[in-house]
């Protein structure tokens, strides 16, 4: 058995990739709330970088940056029990809109 991570950050990613959160909490706080945040964010980033000149390389990168927080937040939801299939679809879908976003 293997021991409970003492930092809040290491506890958030080990209670999602064990499928310990309520589907409630990861589809519209972590997943609608927070990550909507900070897609947009780092939308808002590659935008400004991409104003003043940077690299094109570097605005992608910036763009993307949340793609694997996002596909965590996916595969999380998809372990977590009793969620019901409206939870799934809804995740997709906004799934692929922070992807274009």
């Amino acid at each position: 058995m293997s021991e409970e991570p003492t930092t809040p950050i290491a506890r958030f990613f080990s209670l999602r990739r064990s499928g310990r959160v309520p589907w409630q909490t990861l589809l519209w706080r972590d997943m609608l709330g927070v990550g909507t945040l900070i897609n947009l964010t780092a939308t808002l980033l590659a935008l400004v970088a991409a104003i003043h000149g940077a690299h094109t390389a570097l605005v992608a990168l910036l763009h993307f940056a949340p793609l694997p927080y996002n596909l965590f937040l996916l595969a999380a939801l998809q372990r977590s029990p009793q969620r019901p299939a409206f939870a799934g679809a809804l995740a997709g879908t906004w799934f692929v809109t922070m992807l274009v976003l």
